[in-house]
């Protein structure tokens, strides 16, 4: 999935431009990774309005409008935190998609059914708002390019349908 992903973020920029889509993105395990590979291809300014990067909580609340019970009753690493982020993202730069990730990426820091390698994908869709839940192994490196990879895709998938 590495060697693609550089190919799936300019497809996601590109479908994004061919429907005149605006896209948002809050980061933590991955730290700015997505935005990075989104403004390597050229043409991202046309889509690309920004991002947060909410390593910690306190940026996740503050910022983006996660409500503190949430992290103190389900954790951070959890559907509802993510589906907050990308709300919160969406919200926060404007943006018709907007695509928010936390999780563990390790080595250590596992919580009780959530394994290093689980991470929540927050998924905003013109509106609409749902997660994914990744279950991805690997190093600390394959799993934050993992989910890059993955959130490439949910972009392509969310800028093709019609909301």
């Amino acid at each position: 999935m590495d060697k693609n992903t550089p190919e799936l973020a300019s497809q996601a920029v590109y479908v994004l431009s061919q429907k005149g889509l605006k896209l948002g993105f809050a980061e933590s395990l991955t730290g700015g990774m997505i935005s990075s590979g989104i403004v390597d291809i050229p043409g991202a300014s046309a889509v690309f309005n920004g991002a947060v990067v909410s390593y910690v909580n306190e940026v996740k609340t503050s910022v983006l409008g996660v409500d503190p019970a949430v992290i103190s009753e389900v954790t951070e690493v959890s559907s509802e935190c993510a589906e907050q982020m990308a709300s919160g993202a969406a919200k926060l730069l404007s943006a018709d998609i907007a695509v928010s990730v936390t999780g563990i990426a390790g080595p250590g820091g596992d919580l009780p059914g959530k394994p290093v390698g689980t991470v929540f994908m927050g998924l905003y869709n013109r509106g609409e708002v749902s997660s994914v839940r990744l279950d991805l192994s690997g190093t600390r490196d394959e799993i934050r390019r993992s989910t890059a990879a993955c959130a490439y895709i949910k972009i392509i998938e969310m800028a093709g349908t019609d909301s």
